[in-house]
């Protein structure tokens, strides 16, 4: 465990290294790391023909060893030329390289990048060393500022938290409509692996269990790798460059587990015609969230991270809220204290509810608060949100039995953070309003 560990980290520093010094001729960390994508693949492609006798997967005259050879120029070119093939391959690989053009334009230094992969042996490593590495290098580049990334990030501690009340069974299948890197679809495999032996249900839960989305070509190609290297999606990777807010999906799922980005949808986007949604709107997350009601299964469950606007907005907002009260179960809402997203001042919630059948008219009897917001404050660096700091939520949600919890706010307890009002409660709210706290 200690080597693992001390690989991780000397390699992380090794490629964050690199990225500094490219950084100072003008290349991007985001450019950066997506080069760092491509090549990746490439060369454990070549180690899985050299070490294990395996078909390339990648076409002749394309490879590492058609790559690593080449100096100035005529690197450039091969390198773009093979950027451009790979991307219009229809498997795994068209996906990890979705629109995959060349960011690092100077010879002498997509060499560099080229010498330091080809020094290491990656497909050898553990899945966890890979993946642990890759995630280190998306976070870091999540916490530049410049790189604009950190949008992409939800963080790791509220994702396991979400995931573990959720409770995803093997079997299962779980998606995220807005993927980003692929941290909710991770976690929930992450959790769902240890639960059983059986063969066939392992196969079912790395190629067909997970469902992701995201309509930016950048995001597509490093939540594909990023799974990738966990050992998921080595079939078909589970992530598509889609709009998914643009058509009625496909597939209905058992879990939902989401950040859907906040704000309007942005111009020059498609216009959203959907018969199944039950209002027309700007807002990007209630959109999102009138398409997660429609992707559920019934019996169906979902944990995703809103903004404040969207519990007490009116007008399309207020419709949404008494469509979701009455067609599915909104169980729960942990209020989440600002300060722990890459975007400051930020004020978001996590709503927690299972999609009923059509009968009875409203299926929502209480909503359970936890107010995680009211006296609490964190930082990204000097008081980060920890796994620690959510236990007492994940206790007093009492996944598994519902129906057994038990609120800590009372008369002679006002400061419980627990607390549950009836349907009749919110119902008679100005606007059907949930944003609540005491």
């Amino acid at each position: 465990m200690a080597t693992n560990i001390s690989t991780e980290q000397a390699l992380t520093k090794k490629v964050w290294n690199l990225a500094t010094t490219l950084a100072g001729q003008g290349i991007g960390f985001t450019d950066y790391i997506t080069q760092l994508t491509y090549l990746l693949f490439l060369k454990m492609d070549a180690e899985n023909t050299e070490l294990f006798g395996e078909d390339s997967a990648i076409p002749e005259g394309y490879q590492w060893t058609d790559l690593n050879g080449l100096d100035g120029m005529e690197l450039v070119e091969q390198y773009e030329a093979t950027l451009k093939l790979l991307s219009e391959q229809d498997n795994l690989i068209g996906t990890i390289y979705t629109k995959a053009q060349n960011k690092i334009d100077k010879p002498v230094y997509l060499k560099k990048v080229i010498t330091m992969i080809d020094e290491e042996q990656w497909l050898i490593m553990d899945g966890d060393v890979k993946g642990a590495i890759y995630e280190g290098i998306l976070e870091k580049n999540g916490q530049d500022k410049k790189s604009g990334a950190g949008q992409y990030f939800t963080p790791r501690s509220l994702i396991q938290a979400m995931v573990d009340v959720l409770s995803p069974k093997i079997g299962e299948t779980v998606c995220d409509p807005a993927c980003g890197t692929g941290g909710f679809l991770l976690s929930a495999y992450d959790y769902m692996k240890s639960q059983s032996v059986d063969k066939a249900k392992q196969e079912f839960l790395r190629n067909d269990s997970l469902y992701g989305f995201d309509n930016t070509p950048l995001v597509v190609t490093l939540a594909s790798m990023n799974l990738y290297l966990h050992g998921v999606g080595t079939n078909r990777s589970p992530i598509v460059c889609q709009d998914s807010l643009e058509k009625s999906p496909s597939t209905l799922v058992d879990v939902i587990l989401a950040n859907p980005p906040f704000g309007t949808r942005p111009m020059g986007s498609v216009e959203i015609d959907r018969p199944d949604f039950y209002v027309e709107t700007s807002n990007n997350q209630l959109n999102f969230l009138q398409h997660m009601m429609v992707m559920l299964k019934n019996g169906g469950r979902a944990a995703i991270v809103l903004p404040d606007n969207v519990l007490f907005e009116g007008g399309s907002g207020e419709i949404v809220r008494k469509k979701l009260l009455e067609t599915c179960d909104l169980h729960t809402i942990l209020r989440l204290p600002t300060g722990i997203f890459y975007k400051p001042g930020v004020k978001a919630n996590v709503i927690f509810f299972e999609k009923k059948s059509a009968s009875p008219n409203v299926q929502t009897k209480n909503v359970w608060i936890y107010d995680f917001r009211t006296n609490i404050h964190f930082t990204l660096k000097k008081n980060p949100l920890k796994q620690t700091d959510l236990d007492e939520f994940v206790k007093c949600y009492n996944s598994g039995n519902l129906a057994g919890r038990c609120e800590t706010y009372s008369e002679e307890n006002p400061d419980g953070r627990w607390r549950k009002f009836s349907y009749e409660d919110i119902i008679s709210r100005d606007k059907t309003s949930l944003d609540i706290f005491w």
